[in-house]
């Protein structure tokens, strides 16, 4: 496919596509129906769909039973361990290899025209970014994930908690497992705006954004404070009505999930002439940028909060005046500090 029938390159060659982004019409206001409805597929395919797939997966046949779930052990522990790592490496796995290591469609449709292994950086262990971000998900962060995840199974086989079943309670769940990507999004934006925090962001978040151009297995490469923060959205299955099939949808959203915001492509090709949208841009021009797009979109978060990056070149224009203000304001708060003289 000739990207740029759909997009335009600059001088450094980094792609962007015609159109401006959009956040989803959830809570766009004038409110439509209409926009809504047109836009509902989207939430449910390709990603949401996928996810929830290999969750039902993971319940109905890698999760071991109940009575064995309700005694600590680390032959099942290790195998819910062993079965989210298998999901990490596959999805992850086989997106970076195609993309990235064959690069079946060499740099058409990528943001940034670079890949990051013709790159070596000291940032990274080894220097090499993708060896940096493999030992930090599969070191830390899938072993936090899966710590969360035998908390709520062991909860839930000894009773511990306002679980439901699907027989009493089918509409309830279904209006949590709809939630559930909401729910993801609005503590993200929470949790992403605290660890912008400078003293958190050092210590803490600047792990992730050594990725500045990020490939699917920069998800999940995040320092081990960030990995606990990340997945605390799900302790709300501790809190109101819910199912271990939704927790575990909820903890793979998290995890596996994370790989669409840093597929660094705006589109994968699945012919010569197809492709379908990865729905990659925002999070990309987070790790751009840095001070944008907080959220990934669900909820008009940062449209509310001045920080949203539609990826055009207005946005360029609107992000540095956004930018020129603050330097401003801190610019007359340090003018006003006693003793402070020209």
């Amino acid at each position: 496919m000739d990207d740029l029938q759909l997009g335009i390159r600059d001088k450094r060659g980094h792609w962007r596509p015609n159109d401006a982004l959009k956040g989803s019409p959830l809570l766009a206001f004038p409110w439509s129906l209409k926009r809504v409805l047109t836009w509902l597929p989207s939430y449910f395919l390709p990603w949401n769909a996928l996810f929830f797939g290999l969750a039902a997966v993971s319940w109905l046949w890698l999760t071991p039973t109940k009575e064995t779930l309700a005694t600590f052990s680390w032959d099942w522990v290790a195998l819910v361990f062993l079965r989210n790592a298998a999901i990490v490496l596959v999805v992850f796995g086989l997106l970076e290899l195609r993309l990235y290591v064959l690069r079946r469609q060499a740099n058409r449709f990528k943001y940034n025209p670079a890949f990051p292994a013709d790159h070596r950086s000291s940032v990274f262990m080894f220097g090499h970014q993708a060896f940096d971000s493999i030992i930090r998900t599969f070191g830390t962060g899938v072993p936090i994930w899966t710590a969360y995840e035998v908390l709520y199974l062991w909860a839930w086989a000894n009773g511990i908690g306002p679980w439901a079943v699907f027989s009493d309670n089918p509409i309830w769940l279904v209006i949590i497992a709809l939630m559930i990507p909401v729910i993801h999004d609005l503590h993200f934006y929470l949790i992403h705006r605290l660890i912008h925090v400078p003293v958190l962001y050092k210590w803490i978040h600047s792990v992730h954004h050594n990725s500045v151009n990020p490939s699917p297995w920069s998800s999940l490469s995040m320092h081990p404070v960030e990995h606990l923060l990340y997945w605390s959205d799900s302790l709300v299955h501790l809190i109101l009505p819910s199912h271990p099939l939704l927790a575990i949808f909820h903890l793979q959203l998290n995890g596996v999930g994370a790989v669409v915001g840093h597929i660094g492509f705006d589109r994968i090709e699945t012919t010569q002439d197809k492709a379908f949208q990865t729905h990659a841009q925002a999070h990309y021009l987070h790790h751009k940028y840095f001070e944008v797009n907080y959220s990934d979109g669900l909820l008009p978060l940062d449209q509310w909060f001045g920080t949203w990056h539609d990826g055009t070149s207005e946005g360029d224009r609107l992000m540095k005046e956004r930018f020129r203000q603050i330097k401003a304001r801190r610019a007359a708060k340090h003018s006003s500090f006693p003793g402070h003289s020209e």
